[in-house]
Formats: structure tokens, sequence, C-alpha cells
């Protein structure tokens, strides 16, 4: 966050609006005038209303072109501030300053932007590439255990999509080595869905089981099962054999994630909400699977096949 002078006097911007969702002694200085404005992280805060409600403050700052916005906060907090400067004034620059470990590793880059609707998660957003982003992982030590757990969800996957034994390395070294991974996957194909869809590991039990609980399965920790359940269903279909399954649960165990699926939640409402995932085209069951090839894009996925998997899901 030292830096974010420096990036801002770098872009030639006159002002900034800092939205924040960290308490005032976190809030980054920007170096030129500002406007902080409060935030709050949560998925439940991730919604078109709260887009309007920036626009209303950047309106009433006169942003315009030649300034910058700045996101500090959560990963849901980048991406509602993220969507805000893609659409306001058709777009003004964005900095990210990602402050949980979920953000770093993952939410804060690649350029995707987008907000919740009752019907699914991400469905409405855009591509809107931050100017830059600057991970300052000193904002960790303020992080509860619960906020670790959650990015560990998404380090979990980097196992099977690019990153092996990633559980491994010294923290510090996984969040940059899954900052690398999926920037490297966003610099060859920004906007190509199939190979971006590869960061998706995990994401599409994981988004559904989100919705199913009213967002009481955290991110990650819903990305984890789901990444479990991607093991499974490969196995189902044929795709890898049972010592690989195992090493999706074991991974995931690994990082004190849970690979269980929650009490209550019918498997018929998964199905239904896995069909709403905005990987999925007309209705259709897609998933990013593990195979002999390695991870791929599957368009398609027999329903009988996916039920048999959450079946054999063992539940709390």
């Amino acid at each position: 966050r030292d830096l974010l002078p420096e990036v801002v006097a770098g872009l030639g911007a006159d002002r900034a609006v800092v939205v924040s969702a960290r308490p005032p002694e976190w809030t980054p200085d920007p170096g030129v005038p500002c406007r902080v404005v409060p935030a709050r992280d949560g998925e439940r805060n991730k919604t078109l209303a709260a887009v309007a409600y920036l626009c209303t403050r950047f309106a009433e700052f006169r942003l315009d072109g030649h300034d910058v916005v700045v996101s500090c906060g959560g990963g849901t907090t980048t991406d509602v501030v993220g969507l805000a400067a893609s659409l306001y004034h058709r777009g003004v620059r964005v900095v990210h300053v990602p402050t949980t470990l979920l953000a770093q590793v993952d939410a804060s880059i690649g350029g995707k932007t987008a907000v919740n609707l009752a019907e699914g998660k991400n469905l409405v957003g855009a591509y809107w590439q931050p100017s830059a982003v600057l991970c300052d992982t000193d904002y960790l030590d303020t992080l509860p255990r619960a906020e670790f757990v959650n990015g560990f969800g998404e380090l979990a996957r980097c196992h099977f999509i690019g990153v092996p034994d990633i559980f491994r390395l010294p923290l510090f070294d996984q969040i940059r080595a899954s900052l690398a991974l999926k920037a490297s996957i966003v610099a060859a194909a920004e906007r190509d869905p199939c190979r971006r869809h590869l960061l998706n590991y995990g994401h599409t039990l994981g988004h559904a089981l989100e919705l199913a609980t009213g967002f009481g399965l955290r991110h990650g920790e819903a990305v984890a099962i789901g990444t479990g359940y991607a093991g499974r269903l490969a196995g189902v279909l044929g795709r890898i054999d049972a010592a690989r399954v195992a090493e999706h649960e074991s991974v995931v165990r690994g990082y004190g994630l849970p690979t269980r699926l929650p009490a209550g939640v019918a498997a018929d409402r998964l199905v239904d909400l896995m069909r709403m995932d905005k990987k999925a085209a007309g209705g259709k069951l897609a998933f990013v699977l593990d195979g002999p090839g390695g991870v791929e894009f599957l368009r398609e996925a027999p329903e009988a096949a996916v039920v048999d998997a959450l079946s054999a899901m063992p539940r709390d």
C-alpha cells in the first residue's frame, strides 16, 4: 500500500475515490486529493444496488477520466468496485489493493468484475482490467483464521490446474505462484472462456453451494468442497483413477478445508443451481474436470453422473 501514491502519480491521476472496507488506519493514502467511501466485504453486498451507490458517490465527487478509483478490501469489494469503475463514464481507471488472502491469490486480478443476482453468482459483470494490483501481505496479519481458510480454497485448486504441490511452498510463495498462474492464463486468453474456465476448477458446485446456503458457506470453503467433488465426478466419468480422486480430498483436507456437503441441501437443488452457472449453456451441466490429458472444460456432463457423484459425497 506504500506504493499506491507512486502508482497513482504514474497514472497521471488528478484525484481519487478510495472505496475501503477496512478501518481508517488501514485505508491507503493515494497521494492525491481524494474521497473515501466506506464499503463492506461479503457476498450479500455484491449487488447491483452497491454498484449504483458507488457510481452516485463518484458523480457527487465529480470523478472523471483523469481520476482513478482505488479499492481496498476483499474479493467482493474488488469485484463491486471494478464493475462500478467499468460503468461510470463508460470506464475509469481502477487500482486494487486486495486485503484478504482470497483477493490476493485470485479475485483482484484478471479483469473479471461481477455482482450476484438471486438467480446466480456473478451473472452481471464486465471485463475491466485494473491499472495495477498492489498485494500488501501486511494486511494478512489483520485477518481472522476463518479468512485464511477462505483463501486456502483457491490455493488448493491450484494444485490441479498448474501448480502441483503448491501446498508445500511457504505462504508468500503460494501467493506468488497463484498470481503467476492466473496472470499467465489471462494474458494468453483474456476473453477466451474455454481457456479461462480452467481457473473455475471446483467453482461449479462451489457457487451452487454458496447460493444454496444463502452464503452461509464462504467462497473458499465452497470451492474446496467443489474441488473434492470435481475429483469424484471425474472418477465417476472414468477420467481419473481412484488414487487421483483421493488426492483431491487429501489436498483439500491438508489445508484444513471442508470436504463434506452441508446438511439440509438437497441434491436436486444443487443440480438446478449448477445449470445456472455462468459457464453453462442451454441449461447443460458444464464442469472443469481433471483427465488423462490434464484439466479441461467439459461443456456437458451427463446428469446421471453428476447426481451419482453428489450422492457419493459425505454430508455433515
